[in-house]
């Protein structure tokens, strides 16, 4: 019995002191999960869209185009971050430069993720970008200037300039310029131990993701996009990826320089064949849709406008005119110029433009006269070439040669000048001199027929 009510008070105790403690306790744990909840608070990440722009193709007009529609689409959505995902060999510095001062100037923050290469005119976009994350592996720099054949290029002016260029978007966010200057320029010597760059003369500065964090041209290294927008302290919640359309996809297609010179053989050839040769109907409609392709390729890469449309159909109409309108092939040259023109103006520049037309007009030339050859029967030439006769089995009767006339005697009706009539035997015949003068009444003898053409002379009788 004692026992019992040793353990009945040491439980009433014990419930006693734990009654005691709870308040203590639970101001305790509401302290810490005050203070953890203001930990949160001030990690809290920043909420609202997030957009990411892949950057992956060769820097021309087309990206610069697509890249546009994707701010454009971040603006109207009210995102917070800009992304851009780049994996670039670089491209044409003029539309590096169109792209690296619209990411300069947007007013939403933009952030760099170079996933593969950011060379050439890709770093340039890059270092315009508020950050960079690289992801292990990848690697940014070697931004010589090279001409269309790879060779580099030597002009000091145009190094210069780019060189400028590349210093001046490496210090917008207090990069070591002398790196971004080394990126480009074979003869710079750069020598930086401490950011772990070491350039000799010859060589062109291209940094991997652990020497371009070193250096501080990345702020971060990070596996995926999505750790990266982390990393910079916005949240996931909300992410856009801006997407090619089918449209663009196919103009990406379409302006590649093998396919825009196919496509301008192929037009050449269509409506050259078409117009030569009529009749066929498949050369011409497929040359129409050649051409067709080709500017609407151009036209939604952002290379063309509404005007190289408006001289194509116009080129084409006036060299279908020149077939049927007699303008002493002024319809024709116009026609071709305009057609030329268009061509000219729908290209990205006047080099590959003319390269272009100069391969497709030259191929174009040989299939032309291959087919002019084999179909020489059907050609439109044959329009202006008389080459039917008129034969017996035809129906056509030629005038009868009157040969019985030969010899035969008669007299004058008419004086005959030196043509007239005269009447031989009993029928009026018209007939002609040798080229004397015959009055009228005199005596004459037949000495000729030649088809219709009696001739005669005077008589002696």
């Amino acid at each position: 019995m004692k026992k019992i009510r040793k353990i009945a008070f040491s439980g009433i105790v014990t419930v006693l002191l734990l009654m005691l403690l709870t308040p203590f306790a639970a101001y305790t744990q509401a302290e810490g999960t005050s203070s953890a909840a203001g930990g949160t608070a001030a990690e809290k990440l920043k909420g609202g869209p997030v957009f990411i722009i892949p950057v992956d193709q060769e820097i021309e007009r087309g990206l610069q185009s697509f890249l546009e529609r994707g701010f454009e689409e971040a603006a109207k959505y009210g995102a917070v971050l800009i992304v851009l995902e780049i994996d670039t060999p670089g491209g044409l510095v003029d539309s590096a430069e169109q792209i690296g001062q619209m990411v300069r100037d947007s007013e939403i923050p933009t952030a760099a993720y170079v996933k593969g290469d950011a060379a050439s005119a890709g770093s340039y976009i890059a270092l315009n970008a508020n950050s960079i994350i690289m992801k292990p592996g990848s690697m940014i720099g070697a931004a010589s200037l090279v001409d269309m054949n790879g060779k580099s290029v030597e002009d000091a002016k145009m190094v210069s300039y780019w060189k400028s260029k590349m210093v001046g978007a490496a210090s917008l966010n207090g990069r070591d310029p002398e790196i971004a200057a080394g990126m480009m320029d074979v003869n710079l010597v750069v020598n930086k131990p401490e950011l772990g760059v070491n350039k000799a003369q010859g060589q062109i500065i291209a940094l991997t993701s652990d020497e371009a964090l070193k250096a501080g041209y990345a702020d971060h290294l990070a596996d995926t996009p999505e750790e990266a927008i982390t990393l910079l302290g916005y949240s996931t919640d909300d992410i856009f990826r801006v997407e090619h359309t089918g449209a663009e996809k196919m103009s990406h297609f379409l302006t590649n320089p093998i396919i825009m010179t196919i496509l301008l053989f192929i037009g050449i050839a269509g409506i050259v064949i078409e117009l030569l040769v009529p009749g066929f109907g498949a050369p011409g409609i497929i040359g129409t849709l050649a051409f067709a392709l080709y500017f609407f390729g151009n036209y939604v890469a952002g290379f063309a406008g509404a005007e190289t449309w408006l001289l194509f159909i116009l080129g084409l109409v006036m060299l279908v005119l020149e077939l049927f309108v007699p303008s002493f092939g002024i319809l024709g040259l116009l026609g071709s110029v305009s057609l030329v023109a268009g061509v000219v103006r729908a290209a990205f520049s006047l080099e590959h433009a003319f390269l272009n037309l100069g391969i497709a007009f030259a191929a174009a030339t040989v299939v032309i006269a291959i087919v002019a050859v084999v179909f020489k029967e059907r050609g439109i030439w044959n329009r202006f070439i008389l080459r039917d006769s008129l034969t017996k089995e035809q129906g056509f009767v030629p005038v009868l040669e009157k040969l019985s006339l030969i010899g035969a005697s008669g007299v004058s009706i008419t004086p005959l000048r030196p043509a007239g009539t005269a009447l031989v035997g009993n029928e009026r015949v018209d007939v002609v001199t040798e080229g004397s003068f015959i009055s009228s009444g005199v005596p004459v003898s037949v000495v000729k027929v030649e088809g219709g053409r009696v001739v005669v002379k005077e008589s002696e009788e």
